[in-house]
């Protein structure tokens, strides 16, 4: 099967590509990049311009089958090398992600929209989980076990569990991507992937480079399509053994439920609902500064971004006052635009969903003192927006947002702030903000999240345990438990005496 690339005359951006060929436009099954039955293709297009970037081919549920019967063949060769072999490979793979970070973060930014500075940061970040699997794959030592029965010896081991389907949302396209891909193929697995439709264009790139660095035919496959179909499959399908979700609650629970009848592992990063609290006796420039980047950072397009900011009430009105200020002075522009901070939502309906909480929250007592509504830099940006004196039976306060508005309601105590910050069913990240260590331990234990930060916004990366509670996901996914949902334990026992 013939490969061919979309045309980059689509967009005047696609000039800055220095490699033409990571911009593919096929699947990429067994080694091979495929189209679908009869050709058919979804468009690709610049959130920011509207402007057309790639025609993808769609695929379907016959060639999601195909490339798990790919995956299913190359298990056993791959799962056979050495973790040393594979740990070479993923090596090469990390390599040249980096040494391409400027056409990946580009392509990224045409079919996503942050700005270029925070795709070139996505890129480093995606590498990285590549560089600590494929040390870690060369650690999954399991244990011994002091015998209870005489004459025998015990043995606990982990061994590759075999195909892992993964499916990635549109917000990180190739972060989201390597931390799972990495960790699966380190212990030993097969991976079919599928991107979303928005944002298919890093995935396959990155499958242009995981070539080139020597991944064999058949372990590393990227299904494109319509999700329904190939999502199905992947649940429907008994050899898949694993299935890795990052996306919304609500499709996490339908996958759950699809994949019940084949009792697949399930690693699940789902939504989330995170609460800023600022206390009185914070600093409130670094307040603030942490409050811009846990809010506004991929313009609020995050399950980490702080959605619910408290602010204790004696220092309320002096944070909102320097809080307005720096909203105020962010850039909102294309992606593409040099200082960009703020780009476009990916579509329609996460500009809609923005009206509706703004409206919502003002209809029910809130105060706007900046933004509110659409950006005049094209149909799909949104103003950088604050909310003050927001209620808790608000929208924005119990759903998530997705965009550049950040909602600010005050407290009075520690007891009263603690309860309203954990009365969500989500459990993903908090953020909390004082000087008084006793209250950093005393929050850090009360607050029922899986991720506590503290007088910081960035606290994740491949050494740590990424993932939430309640309705917020299973498992974890970085560290060296990231890798265990992609193994199973086998005990032996043997007959010594």
């Amino acid at each position: 099967m013939s490969a061919h690339f979309a045309r980059p005359e689509r967009h005047d951006g696609l000039d800055r590509l220095q490699d033409r060929r990571m911009l593919r436009d096929l699947a990429y099954i067994d080694g091979h990049w495929v189209s679908g039955k009869g050709g058919q293709t979804f468009e690709v297009r610049d959130p920011a311009s509207g402007m057309p970037v790639a025609w993808v081919a769609a695929l379907g549920q016959e060639e999601t089958s195909l490339a798990i019967e790919a995956a299913s063949r190359a298990f056993r060769s791959w799962r056979s090398l050495l973790p040393q072999q594979r740990a070479s490979i993923l090596r090469k793979w990390y390599d040249l992600v980096l040494a391409a970070k400027e056409d990946l973060a580009l392509i990224m930014t045409l079919e996503q929209g942050k700005p270029l500075d925070e795709s070139r940061g996505e890129i480093e970040y995606a590498a990285s989980f590549i560089e600590f699997y494929a040390e870690e794959g060369k650690r999954l030592n399991a244990e011994g076990v002091t015998s209870h029965l005489p004459g025998a010896q015990m043995m606990v081991s982990r061994e590759a569990i075999g195909v892992v389907g993964i499916v990635t949302p549109w917000n990180f396209p190739s972060a989201m991507l390597t931390r799972k891909a990495a960790a699966a193929l380190a212990a030993g697995c097969t991976i079919v992937a599928h991107p979303s439709s928005e944002t298919p264009l890093s995935a396959l790139a990155l499958a242009e480079l995981a070539e080139r660095a020597g991944v064999p035919a058949g372990v590393f496959n990227i299904v494109t399509g319509k999700a329904a179909p190939i999502v199905e499959a992947l649940c429907a399908d008994p050899r898949v053994r694993a299935l890795s979700f990052t996306g919304s609650t609500e499709v996490g629970r339908l996958i759950a439920a699809q994949c019940a009848p084949t009792m697949k592992n399930l690693v699940m990063e789902l939504g989330g609902h995170a609460p800023l609290i600022i206390f009185a006796d914070s600093d409130i420039d670094r307040a603030v500064e942490i409050a811009i980047g846990a809010k506004f950072a991929t313009s609020g397009q995050d399950c980490l971004a702080a959605n619910r900011i408290y602010v204790e009430r004696p220092v309320h009105d002096v944070f909102v006052a320097a809080f307005a200020r720096k909203i105020k002075a962010l850039k909102v522009a294309s992606g593409l635009t040099e200082g960009a901070e703020i780009g476009p939502l990916m579509h329609e309906r996460a500009v809609q969903k923005v009206e509706e909480q703004v409206q919502d929250a003002l209809d029910r007592g809130a105060r706007c003192l900046a933004g509110g509504k659409r950006h005049t830099a094209g149909p799909l940006f949104f103003q950088p927006t604050l909310l003050t004196n927001v209620p808790d039976t608000a929208l924005i306060m119990r759903e998530e947002t997705f965009g550049p508005v950040a909602a600010v309601t005050v407290f009075d105590d520690e007891d009263e702030v603690v309860r309203r910050a954990n009365d969500t069913e989500y459990g993903l990240v908090a953020y909390v903000v004082t000087r008084d260590g006793q209250r950093m331990l005393r929050l850090g234990c009360a607050l029922e999240y899986g991720m506590v930060a503290i007088n910081r916004v960035k606290i994740t990366g491949a050494p740590i345990p990424f993932g939430g509670v309640k309705q917020s996901g299973l498992g974890r996914e970085g560290s060296r438990h990231g890798i265990e949902a992609f193994t199973e334990l086998k005990y032996l026992c043997l007959e010594a005496s």
